[in-house]
């Protein structure tokens, strides 16, 4: 099949989940042997060559700006899309509902994928929270079929608009790394710090973080791995709470990024947006023990595999929860132990790769599409990892 991947800021992977579904995504499809293509953008990724790991990259401009990047790339790049003569365009963000109905008009099937409550992130003002509605409401108009992350936001659509969707989740990387360079940069030590991973957005509840943790009695240094495109004034509040505990690295990616990972004592996922975390996938399937926030779609993900903390009064329950994990480390190794377990057995991402081909084909074949928990009871068991 010829696919197109489209909405996002493109691979290798820079920046948040998006990019890395598509990333890890776009490779299996193209290992399978389809010609697999992402729309890269050019501010964002530069210098990235025409193909990477078998995956063809088109890398188009759009106009900067917090309002305005996504659409008007995705803009741009569906315009290119049209004259290519795709099987399947799969769209990712909610917001680029308008534009999912066009490469209709040339044969492709479309997808979009919806995310979780893109309008409830604080990042967003009045009008923006409007619009990411109203695209809600046409998502079931102008794609074929609309992707789910989480059952509880196919759920949600099935409840607030009537519409069906298909459940497709996140996977985790399963690729420990028991390297120390990117601790020893750092001066941290195995099992001897916390963990926080994600974009600087107030959202993602970083703030919260840091509040339950300057009020915990600990040596154990809280790392912060990453960043955020637009958001000086919320990194600058961050620095402003952070005592001399607190370590920033800046975005991390590759080895860096799964070293940080291996060998945290526990990673903490706050953020209080309902819909799937990929980090949180990403932690479960480096055999980290997590504590999240108890939000439905975490209740989803993490099942009896993790930790978490009420969504009421989150900065007393987190540093009460966080407080618990350093007094009991055999229950921070049995979550380990279970988190991997859980990550191999249904978030696997080769196995998700598969769903993926099977609905790409029903799509094309006007076919009944899959049910992903289905899939897995037909489908063979997973690689020992």
């Amino acid at each position: 099949m010829k696919i197109a991947l489209l909405g996002s800021r493109g691979i290798p992977a820079r920046y948040s989940g998006f990019e890395t579904f598509y990333e890890q995504l776009a490779v299996r499809l193209a290992r399978r042997g389809h010609a697999v293509t992402v729309y890269n953008r050019r501010h964002f990724l530069p210098d990235a060559g025409p193909v990477w790991e078998g995956v063809r990259l088109v890398t188009l401009g759009g106009l900067r700006g917090k309002h305005l990047d996504t659409i008007t790339h995705t803009a741009v790049a569906t315009a290119h899309a049209l004259g290519q003569r795709y099987d399947i365009a799969y769209y990712c963000i909610v917001g680029n509902a308008p534009l999912a109905w066009l490469p209709r008009l040339t044969g492709a099937r479309t997808l979009l994928n919806v995310d979780g409550e893109d309008w409830a992130r604080e990042k967003w003002g009045a009008f923006a929270r409007w619009y990411q509605r109203r695209c809600e409401r046409l998502a079931g108009w102008t794609a074929d079929a609309i992707v789910a992350d989480a059952r509880v936001v196919q759920e949600r659509y099935r409840r607030l608009y009537g519409v069906e969707s298909v459940f497709a989740p996140y996977g985790g990387d399963v690729e420990r790394d028991e390297g120390l360079d990117a601790l020893r940069r750092f001066g941290l030590e195995p099992d001897r710090y916390i963990l926080y991973v994600g974009r600087f957005v107030p959202e993602n509840s970083i703030h919260v973080l840091l509040r339950a943790y300057r009020e915990l009695d600990t040596d154990l240094p809280l790392v912060l791995v990453g960043d955020a495109e637009y958001g000086a004034a919320y990194r600058a509040e961050l620095r402003r709470l952070a005592d001399a505990r607190v370590v920033f690295t800046g975005y991390a990616f590759g080895r860096d990024y799964r070293q940080l990972s291996s060998h945290a004592r526990f990673c903490v996922q706050p953020s209080a947006v309902n819909g799937t975390r990929p980090a949180l996938l990403e932690q479960l399937g480096f055999g980290n023990c997590v504590l999240a926030r108890d939000t439905p779609a975490n209740r989803e993900v993490i099942a009896d595999c993790g930790a978490s903390f009420p969504h009421a009064d989150p900065e007393r329950g987190l540093r009460a929860a966080m407080a618990e994990l350093l007094r009991r480390p055999e229950r921070v190794a049995d979550l380990r132990r279970r988190a991997r377990q859980r990550i191999v057995g249904y978030y696997n991402w080769e196995r998700i790769a598969d769903f993926y081909v099977a609905l790409f084909q029903a799509l094309r074949q006007g076919a009944a599409l899959p049910d992903y928990d289905e899939f897995l009871r037909r489908a063979a068991p997973p690689p020992a990892q």
